[in-house]
């Protein structure tokens, strides 16, 4: 197992990568859809804590497998199994959602993310051995994976004494895990392919952007079932696609391989990658709310209008922000581009204020319509400076 190049022509995902997505668009669903029906049953805060936790479980394990597998793909026997194993581990932690967002039982879910990660850890032994000029940062690694694997497991068999504590005691192991890559590659960082990378991520935006098709579709599914074809059912999951098609329009206006290819500073790289859990958490929200919202509509779920619009608002205004930082950070020179930052500022706001139409009696349905409107204009926005600039550059 030896280090692929980093300038290696036509890399792309690989089937084996496109089926380890695959088992991860189970867990995604099943986290999505466990948030909304904790906030349609009226158990907001709860359901929100569960599923930041478990996505944490999700995104990382997602994350660590794709920049190891952008280093060291040799696509062999025992690399195959391997992976098979961590996609074992994935259905098994999909498999425990509900019972963890429901009924704060992690066992399956714990039981899922350490069957990945001990994988992981075999994979950096065999990482050390093939490739001797990073031998110390794969052993780093597969140590520091190790460890914190058997903190997960003491924290099944030892529970902390109340909920307050059993907080405190997962956010230090989530500290000790983002800290693990800093540890290991603090001399020497392994090799890493900016195209490839950036079509993973692209590839797993895409695939969070799918839950929220998945969920409003099966959202007004039963509803029509229930009540019958309703006008405010179809704009309600019209408004809904709108959303997302806008979200993947803005994600991918800027292509950010050939950034990645060229940035100068290691921190705006751990920033880029680890600020995409904040993406793809908004985005998979994104999929609950719509679906808390056709349920809604359909008269499925008995939620205030107010929470509705706010639980598909906020997720499209925190995409819209960190989407946007996320990518300015990749500038090899970071313009000052006020009209820009204005932009996204006051779609940011307009976005929230919009979520408070229901306040003034006007209907759920059409104010999720109106919600669409913001998104719309920056894409808009957007498209035309793009425009501009190319014409200015030709």
């Amino acid at each position: 197992m030896v280090a692929r190049a980093q300038d290696e022509t036509e890399r792309v995902s690989t089937p084996l990568e496109l089926l380890f997505d695959l088992t991860f668009v189970v867990a995604v669903s099943q986290a999505a859809a466990a948030l909304g029906h904790g906030v349609e049953e009226g158990h907001t805060a709860a359901a929100l804590v569960g599923y930041f936790m478990v996505f944490f479980a999700i995104w990382w394990a997602w994350m660590n497998f794709t920049w190891f597998a952008s280093a060291y793909d040799t696509d062999d026997v025992p690399y195959r199994l391997l992976v098979f194993v961590q996609m074992l581990g994935a259905l098994v932690l999909a498999a425990g959602v509900p019972a963890a967002t429901g009924g704060f039982d992690y066992r399956a879910v714990t039981i899922g993310y350490v069957l990945m990660r001990v994988a992981m850890v075999v994979q950096w032994l065999r990482a050390a051995r093939g490739d001797t000029g990073h031998a110390s940062t794969a052993r780093r690694y597969a140590a520091g994976i190790a460890a914190v694997q058997v903190l997960w497991v003491l924290r099944l068999v030892f529970p902390a004494p109340s909920q307050g504590a059993a907080y405190v005691v997962f956010a230090a192991l989530v500290a000790a895990e983002l800290a693990v890559p800093w540890w290991a590659e603090r001399r020497s960082m392994t090799t890493w392919h900016p195209h490839h990378i950036a079509e993973r991520y692209g590839l797993f935006t895409i695939i969070v952007l799918g839950e929220s098709v998945l969920g409003s579709t099966v959202a007004v599914q039963v509803a029509v079932e229930r009540f019958g074809w309703r006008p405010p059912l179809l704009v309600v999951g019209g408004a809904g696609f709108v959303l997302v098609f806008a979200i993947w329009w803005l994600y991918f206006l800027r292509p950010a391989g050939e950034r990645l290819e060229h940035l100068r500073s290691p921190w705006v790289l751990w920033l880029w990658g680890y600020g995409h859990y904040v993406v793809f958490a908004a985005l998979a929200a994104l999929g609950a709310g719509i679906e808390v919202a056709v349920a809604a509509v359909g008269g499925v779920a008995d939620v205030s209008d107010l929470v509705t619009t706010a639980f598909v608002a906020v997720p499209v205004v925190v995409f819209v922000v960190v989407a946007w930082l996320l990518h300015v950070s990749l500038e090899a020179a970071p313009r000052h581009d006020l009209g820009d930052a204005a932009a996204v500022a006051a779609t940011a706001v307009a976005t929230l204020g919009l979520a408070a139409l229901p306040a003034a009696g006007v209907p759920l349905a059409w104010s999720l319509v109106l919600l669409t409107v913001p998104v719309i204009a920056l894409v808009t926005a957007k498209i035309v400076r793009q425009g501009r600039q190319e014409l200015q550059e030709w």
